[in-house]
């Protein structure tokens, strides 16, 4: 098995699950500063150009959150679980998608893609406030529900945490109000007392 990746948010929650669980994979970075996902061998593995993308066989993988389903099943992990909890893992999957990381994923494009991969250095202020405001209001229920807890479902660790949890690693350079939700930042210093999610990509010899 092969994890195609590169040093950005959707990526790291599948290299940190990879991690986490000891799947067996191989880490192949790709360059996409210079356009490495839109090279046709690359383009034939995900026809949307993007990472990460997992290849098993003559079988390619795409989307995060589906390559962490995979990869639990192959390692037999519950994180991704077959019990009742499944369907709250799925409605945190479905929320953050349609919701949270459209919010936290707005602050990191336009403080952290936009000046490495487009040499735009000033964000959009608009975008950010806008993004910052609807961050607030989604981040208000997260908080909430994890008053209390240790994790998102069950207070047991699942693919939920990695993915609603995603552009927490980045709130400092992101411009994330991480600190305005106490219960979110407890949640989140849980989350990186595991290796993987503080390490989740491979580490160059």
């Amino acid at each position: 098995m092969k994890l195609y990746y590169a040093d950005t948010s959707n990526p790291r929650k599948a290299c940190a699950l990879a991690r986490h669980v000891d799947a067996p994979v191989e880490f192949i970075e790709v360059d996409i500063a210079n356009g490495g996902t839109h090279l046709p061998e690359f383009l034939a593995r995900n026809p949307n150009g993007k990472v990460p993308v997992l290849e098993e066989g003559d079988t390619y993988l795409w989307e995060s959150n589906a390559i962490m389903c995979r990869l639990c099943d192959v390692t037999g992990s519950d994180l991704w679980p077959k019990d009742d909890r499944q369907t709250e893992v799925l409605r945190w999957l479905f929320w953050d998608a349609v919701h949270f990381s459209r919010a936290g994923g707005t602050l990191y494009f336009e403080h952290i893609i936009k000046p490495w991969i487009l040499k735009i250095p000033n964000p959009d202020a608009k975008a950010v406030s806008e993004a910052q405001d609807q961050f607030r209001t989604l981040a208000a229920v997260l908080n909430d529900h994890l008053e209390g807890r240790k994790f998102l479902v069950a207070d047991r660790l699942s693919i939920a945490d990695f993915a609603v949890g995603i552009y927490m690693p980045y709130a400092a350079r992101a411009n994330i109000p991480l600190n305005e939700f106490p219960a979110i930042a407890r949640w989140h210093d849980r989350l990186n007392e595991l290796p993987a999610w503080r390490e989740p990509f491979p580490v160059a010899a």
